[in-house]
């Protein structure tokens, strides 16, 4: 299945590897191979691009993929956001990743951060340094300036609200192909996802499960009710609800079992979907969009 952008050829199940320890990040990714996950999300605020190239390199060295069945995306961090950073970023990126080019390069979000080596820079009193010299403008020409070198397929947003995404893409000579932000039943984003269906950008929801908080949806009684009459899992169900609205999602995980119950997705009954349409809970779990500081990777002091 593939998601529904009309610039892109990007699987709609997609691997994220927001995974902390080394080991783990790169048995992860190896089991998603091995599952068919071909669709691999990355960044540089991660830590781990060095790994995930690792395993995607011993990948395609057994046989299991050649570079052209996979769908590999990185993001350019907050630091990076001046026109002059974005190209060495997007070249570090390349690098660790041991690749030739990316499918798809973001914005991993619309805040600038004080330019440096250090991710996250903060004054005396712990505050987040913001670059205001830099407008998200100004940075997405120089990614539209990648696109125009042959190494990177396709650019896009994240973590980013509806207001945003419009002012670029009214702005842009290239087109965001993709805008990656949370999404779930208790956030489902449907004025952006309606704005993204329209104007032919892909919706890319992470932390499809709740990101693993709870009470969250995966432990909402209408999606157990569902999964036990579906004889699936709740991730099941919530993945394959997110895939059947027309969004992308990424899932993360980490042993084999669970890599392989995230991939097994079935079509849900329309009921079912309409069912967990009806949910009025409304809940965010990370408040990235609203300050650039990505709530699910830990501070590093």
């Amino acid at each position: 299945m593939k998601a529904s952008s009309n610039l892109i050829n990007m699987p709609a199940l997609g691997f994220g590897t927001l995974i902390p320890d080394a080991v783990d990040t790169k048995n992860a990714v190896r089991y998603a191979l091995e599952a068919g996950f071909r669709h691999f999300d990355c960044a540089e605020r991660y830590r781990n691009e060095a790994v995930v190239g690792e395993a995607i390199q011993a990948g395609l060295a057994a046989g299991v993929i050649s570079r052209e069945d996979i769908f590999v995306t990185t993001k350019l961090w907050n630091t990076n956001h001046r026109p002059e950073r974005v190209e060495p970023a997007f070249e570090g990126s390349l690098k660790r990743l041991q690749l030739n080019y990316l499918d798809l390069y973001l914005i991993h979000t619309p805040f600038a951060f004080q330019p440096g080596d250090e991710q996250d820079p903060r004054d005396q009193s712990g505050n987040v340094i913001y670059d205001n010299s830099i407008s998200l403008t100004d940075t997405w020409k120089a990614m539209e300036r990648l696109v125009d070198g042959g190494k990177c397929r396709a650019i896009g947003l994240a973590d980013v609200n509806l207001e945003k995404l419009r002012t670029i893409y009214e702005s842009a000579r290239i087109k965001p192909a993709v805008v990656q932000v949370e999404a779930h039943p208790y956030l489902p984003e449907t004025e952006l996802l309606d704005f993204c269906k329209n104007n032919g950008i892909t919706l890319l929801a992470f932390a499809p499960l709740g990101h693993g908080i709870r009470p969250g949806p995966i432990e909402d009684p209408v999606v157990l009710s569902i999964a036990a009459r579906v004889k699936k899992t709740p991730a099941q169900v919530l993945l394959a609800w997110a895939i059947q609205r027309g969004t992308a999602v990424l899932t993360t995980a980490r042993t084999a079992a669970r890599v392989q119950e995230n991939f097994d997705i079935t079509p849900l009954p329309d009921e079912a979907i309409e069912e967990i349409n009806r949910i009025q809970t409304r809940q965010r779990f990370n408040n990235v969009v609203n300050t650039g500081v990505p709530g699910f990777i830990p501070r590093v002091t």
